[in-house]
């Protein structure tokens, strides 16, 4: 038994786990990545987390190689959940829910989202940035990520949904964040102690560079790069919000013990235009359109994954049970009829919102009346009461989840999946695209926020082939320097890991890449909290940590 685990069963109340069987299962997660931690330990509360952070950063000078990696749904696609060293597993006993309102919700970050929501709608109330893994990732990952999905093009994402998170900074102490007035701000300046260094340096690097840094947001409706520091401190307003900063920092920052959400009445009556798109040169132009009529939720998958999922229709009792299983099979029978016309290039989801079933139907309607100029390349289902459309929403929620069921020989390969752009690109930005997938011969699925420009293009791909691999560097560069050029966002929610945090500074340029490091140098100057991502992520690191079996 080595010295860290003896170390830390002697002073944690929760388990501690170096078995292979262990290791193996947390060295890799939803990504394509893979790295075998030296143990796996589940805190049983926050005072165990504590303790583990003042052990690792009393100890990192003379063992540089330790860190700690929180993790608990293992749905991260940026390869943010993995480490070689401590990985801290919140999914064993930080998964309760504490008091829910009508208008906010107390929970532990090891709580799967899943749960969280029924809590929250027996108060018709709903945290909506969710992504497309909301039945399996947690709330502590969705924080953590910055999670956005069906619902950001009507809401935004996580960090528009924070009131409190409870953290604890790398001198091992637990504090309470939330945003702060001018007067409370000052306050927290004056400690003399860890907290009141951290509020200093960060206040006084954003009015250093104040303007530059409100500057350097991405010019898009959601994204999951860098630091946030931009929504941090606003002269205008007088808040002061650090939990801005935290979210979506992957725990390069801190680690999160607790979380507040704000929350928002569920919808009353919603309904679903289903498009059968047999041709999708014209998607751009088709986006642009539906987005006239400022739809609830507008999203789409591939005929690829609609194929998938007839092909491997059986994976979906896992997920929603053998009842509604056989209730799907059932609806799907038109449709599959319906197939024999010709399979079609993508199906779209175009959902409204609306005070009554009248006022829902009217907006489903009257989009199809608008999409007469599509007509002959499209075909219509209406669902005024979303019961028919739930067979594709399934489908979309679970295309990352089918594809990671083994196609032949091939594999998921995320490394363009997050790419965003304006809207009013994408008849421009598309073609470009695709014609990256095709030069680089990529079997590449695609899904995706179609009123956001949000695309999850993710490549099916034997990675652990050296021709394959090859392509991994110049085709990410090619599609990156295209969604630059549009100035767009690398990454509109799976935030950036391993896969994205070498491009960062391309993104943001040198200066700002400089001010972003500095952040992480200001909370975590040891580098004890989730090392390689984002800002200390290399290239070379990254790749010598590919899959390599699966």
């Amino acid at each position: 038994m080595s010295e860290l685990i003896k170390d830390l069963k002697s002073f944690i109340k929760g388990d501690v786990d170096a078995s292979e069987e262990a290791k193996q299962f947390y060295s890799h997660d939803a990504s394509m990545f893979e790295m075998v931690p030296e143990v796996v330990v589940s805190p049983k509360d926050s005072k165990d987390i504590q303790e583990i952070v003042k052990y690792v950063a009393k100890n990192k000078k003379s063992n540089p190689s330790l860190s700690l990696t929180a993790r608990s749904g293992g749905t991260c696609m940026s390869a943010g959940a993995i480490n070689d060293s401590i990985i801290l597993d919140f999914a064993k006993y930080f998964k309760n829910i504490g008091e829910v309102t009508s208008d906010s919700a107390n929970t532990q970050p090891g709580v799967y989202y899943r749960d969280f929501e029924k809590a929250t709608l027996e108060n018709n109330a709903l945290m909506p940035s969710y992504p497309a893994s909301r039945d399996l990732c947690t709330v502590g990952g969705m924080v953590n990520n910055n999670a956005g999905g069906e619902k950001s093009l009507e809401y935004g994402k996580t960090e528009n949904f924070i009131n409190q998170l409870k953290v604890v900074f790398a001198d091992g102490n637990e504090y309470v964040v939330k945003p702060l007035n001018k007067k409370e701000l000052d306050a927290k300046m004056a400690q003399k102690d860890y907290e009141g260094s951290i509020y200093k340096q960060i206040y006084e690097l954003i009015e250093k560079d104040y303007d530059k840094i409100k500057a350097a947001k991405p010019k898009v409706s959601k994204d999951s790069t860098g630091y946030h520091l931009w929504n941090v401190w606003d002269r205008n307003t007088g808040i002061f919000d650090l939990t801005q900063v935290i979210v979506g920092a992957q725990g390069t920052l801190c680690i999160n013990t607790d979380i507040t959400f704000k929350l928002v009445p569920a919808p009353k009556f919603s309904g679903t235009l289903v498009v059968f798109l047999r041709d999708i040169s014209d998607l751009g132009t088709l986006i642009n359109k539906v987005m006239e009529h400022k739809p609830a939720t507008f999203e789409g998958f591939d005929n690829y994954t609609l194929m998938l999922s007839f092909k491997l229709f059986f994976f979906f009792r896992k997920t929603i049970g053998w009842l509604a299983m056989i209730k799907l099979g059932i609806q799907l029978i038109p449709d599959a009829l319906m197939l024999l016309r010709g399979i079609p290039k993508m199906v779209l989801l175009i959902e409204f919102n609306g005070e009554t079933q009248e006022e829902v139907s009217h907006k489903v309607h009257q989009m199809r009346l608008d999409m007469k100029e599509f007509g002959h390349e499209a075909l219509f289902e209406e669902d005024e009461t979303e019961a028919k459309a739930k067979k594709f929403w399934i489908m979309r929620r679970q295309s990352f989840n089918l594809l990671r069921q083994k196609v032949k020989d091939k594999h998921t390969a995320p490394f363009m999946d997050d790419m965003i752009v304006k809207p009013e690109y994408l008849s421009e930005f598309l073609p470009k695209i695709r014609q990256v997938i095709k030069e680089y011969k990529l079997l590449a699925t695609i899904a995706g926020h179609m009123g956001d420009g949000n695309f999850h293009i993710i490549p099916l791909m034997k990675i652990e082939d050296k021709t394959e691999k090859a392509k991994l560097a110049p085709a990410m560069k090619e599609v990156n320097e295209i969604v630059l050029s549009y100035g767009g966002s690398l990454s509109g929610e799976h935030n950036d890991g391993l896969i994205r945090g070498p491009w960062l500074e391309q993104m943001y340029g040198k200066e700002m890449y400089g001010i972003l490091k500095e952040v992480k140098r200001i909370f975590d100057p040891e580098n004890i909290f989730n090392p390689h991502k984002k800002t200390d992520a290399t290239w070379d690191y990254t790749m010598s940590h590919v899959r390599t079996k699966f």
